[in-house]
């Protein structure tokens, strides 16, 4: 805007120079109407003969103003943070969820927030709106739930992008809330609880597996070494002896009883 602007003209010329007379004639009266105050994180866009006066807007500081030809417009510099209204989606496996979410925005150029559009913070929040309606479209339901961080980034990269020629920064989006319908709930719900019984089996049949070749290795060993057997028959007598002392336990020999097996074979 500021590039394109023309001379104000003769005509121009001659209502400012009898402003400035009157404000000269009028002083120290006038110095009221005059000085204006903008504060730290303000900026103000000056229009003379309602063109922008200067390629870059005043303050923070004061400023001067002629109070016939001259008008400004406050502009706010801190970062807004909004709240996007809960948005109804249809993801991309065919499922409707409403997304609700969160956008922070500063404006870095007053003349651009000012001259390029008539209301900027409406104009922002709509645009988040159809943005997050239009990304979201495009995910599945588990890339929304799993990636928020990632949607979220493309969201910003796309809003930022089309508020730039509004003199708009996009800081940062978050996506506040996934809601889905109940039915959908309950059936995810099912779905993780029949995973995680499927785990479980699994899991116990690895134990199951495990242990039985660890049996066998055992068994091979025991097998190979009489005296080791015996060892393992009174270690079992003295835990069983630990946990009731009452019980009473005749140990009989091992090799007593592999004689008998050897008998009852040749037999």
């Amino acid at each position: 805007i500021a590039d394109k602007r023309e001379g104000i003209g003769v005509c121009g010329w001659i209502l400012v120079s009898f402003s400035f007379l009157l404000v000269l004639i009028t002083f120290p009266i006038s110095i009221w109407a005059c000085v204006k105050v903008i504060r730290e994180y303000e900026q103000a866009v000056v229009f003379r003969l309602g063109r922008v006066l200067s390629k870059k807007a005043k303050g923070p500081g004061m400023i001067l103003i002629l109070p016939c030809t001259d008008t400004f417009i406050k502009v706010d510099l801190r970062t807004v943070t909004c709240k996007i209204p809960p948005q109804e989606i249809l993801t991309k496996d065919a499922v409707t969820a409403q997304v609700d979410g969160v956008v922070c925005y500063r404006i870095r150029s007053a003349i651009s927030a000012v001259a390029n559009i008539r209301d900027v913070h409406s104009a922002t929040l709509l645009l988040a709106q159809t943005t997050l309606r239009n990304i979201l479209g495009t995910q599945s339901l588990a890339q929304l739930l799993a990636s928020r961080e990632e949607v979220a980034y493309s969201i910003q990269a796309m809003l930022d992008s089309a508020t730039e020629q509004w003199g708009v920064k996009v800081a940062r989006v978050e996506i506040k809330d996934v809601r889905i319908p109940v039915g959908m709930q309950r059936a995810m719900a099912a779905e993780a609880e029949a995973a995680q019984e499927t785990r479980a089996k699994i899991v116990a049949a690895e134990g199951e597996m495990n242990a039985s070749r660890a049996l066998k290795e055992a068994s091979m060993v025991l097998a190979e070494s009489p005296a080791g057997l015996q060892l393992r028959y009174l270690q079992t007598l003295t835990t069983l002896a630990a946990k009731n002392n009452s019980t009473i336990v005749f140990p009989l020999p091992v090799n007593m009883l592999g004689n008998l097996g050897q008998k009852s074979k040749g037999g």
